[in-house]
């Protein structure tokens, strides 16, 4: 089974790319991180298709059986970097995909309007957005080691064990 991780933020230290690594290393997942591998703002052009980054991407993806999304929540929503590299993505990539995911957030009630963008966006691409999803508050990392607490890896074990099922599910449909 081939699960890949998006990181979905330009930003090199984040908590987004502390959680997304920690998955991608716990779960031994392919990774595509958005703070290594930049895009070009979408713009519908057919030769940003062939740029070699873009091509990664939707080759990813298209091979994977299941992805992971992370992002911060920027102003209510899912980071202009995840959308926009979602913009390079279709149904060809997502359609009928187990997607898991997952917002790093700044405390208090934040985090759930990600989530929810997220949510709709992935249904305009045709996946399958898993219902077990989960918000990182600030006091989820362990700063100084630059990982997670039990409560954070325990909260993202219980995604991946539902995005695992429904992969599987959705493999014997096939």
């Amino acid at each position: 089974m081939k699960v890949t991780v998006i990181n979905g933020t330009p930003r090199k230290k984040g908590r987004t790319k502390i959680a997304a690594d920690y998955i991608a290393n716990t779960y031994q997942t392919e990774y595509f991180d958005l703070s290594e591998y930049a895009l070009p703002i979408f713009n519908g052009e057919e030769q940003q298709y062939s740029l070699e980054n873009v091509t990664k991407l939707r080759e990813t993806v298209k091979q994977s059986d299941a992805v992971v999304l992370l992002s911060p929540e920027y102003h209510s929503g899912m980071s202009g970097a995840l959308k926009n590299a979602i913009d390079f993505l279709s149904f060809e990539q997502f359609a009928h995909k187990p997607v898991g995911i997952i917002a790093a957030a700044g405390g208090g009630k934040g985090g759930i309007n990600a989530l929810t963008n997220m949510r709709t966006v992935m249904r305009g691409v045709y996946a399958n957005v898993i219902p077990k999803q989960l918000v990182l508050d600030p006091i989820n990392f362990d700063y100084e080691n630059r990982t997670l607490t039990e409560d954070a890896e325990a909260g993202i074990k219980e995604v991946m064990e539902e995005l695992i099922m429904y992969t599987k599910m959705t493999a014997s449909q096939k």
